[in-house]
Formats: C-alpha cells, sequence, structure tokens
C-alpha cells in the first residue's frame, strides 16, 4: 500500500499453519511474506538494538523529495520515526520506522547536495 505494492490471495498450509503473500511491484520485484506459529517474536526495538534474523527492509526512491514525502505519509498514518531523516556516511539520505510486526524499515534515496 505505501510503496505501491500489490499482494496476491493469502496461501494457506493448514497442516503446517504456514500462511504467506506475495507483494508484487511495478519493477517487477516481489516480496514475499511469511507467518507461522513458532517462529520467535521480532525483537527489534525503538532504541536503536538489532537482533539475529531480518534486520531491515530497505525501499530506495528516486529522490529524496520523495522520502520525505514518504516520511510524511507513514508519519501521519501511525508509523513511529526510529531516525533521520538524515544523511548517512556512505551517501544515502534515509529515515527507518517499524513496520506492525516491528520489523525496521529504511526508506531512502542517494543524497544529492
Amino acid at each position: 500500500m505505501y510503496f505501491n505494492g500489490i499482494a496476491n490471495q493469502k496461501y494457506l498450509n493448514k497442516e503446517r499453519q504456514f500462511q504467506s503473500y506475495f507483494v508484487s511491484f511495478e519493477s517487477g520485484t516481489r516480496l514475499e511474506l511469511m507467518q507461522m506459529p513458532g517462529i520467535p517474536e521480532n525483537l527489534n526495538d525503538t532504541i536503536g538494538k538489532q537482533y539475529l534474523g531480518i534486520i531491515h527492509l530497505a525501499f530506495r526512491m528516486e529522490t529524496m523529495k520523495l522520502v520525505d514525502t514518504k516520511l510524511i505519509e507513514l508519519g501521519n498514518a501511525g508509523f513511529k520515526i526510529l531516525r533521520g531523516p538524515r544523511k548517512t556516511g556512505d551517501g544515502y539520505y534515509e529515515f527507518e520506522t517499524l513496520d506492525p510486526d516491528n520489523n525496521r524499515i529504511e526508506v531512502s534515496a542517494i543524497f544529492i547536495e
């Protein structure tokens, strides 16, 4: 929704209690989101600690202005902004937030002065 992805219908394996969606993007990229009982809770938090497993998912925007627009959109939708927007040491302009499952999301663009 926030990055123009379109989800397919949910796949459900009742025996394993596994469920997933594929989210497709205009570029042809597909992201599979999976869930099943018994997987430990994500321990990412809002004070900067990160743990083993998925550390973060990054979305690249075309411009710094689009990063700012996405920051406002997500902030207005109630997503907590953890850090940024800021220029990183490796030449990007980014901010970080958490998705509803507390996975760290980074939104970035190449920094241009």
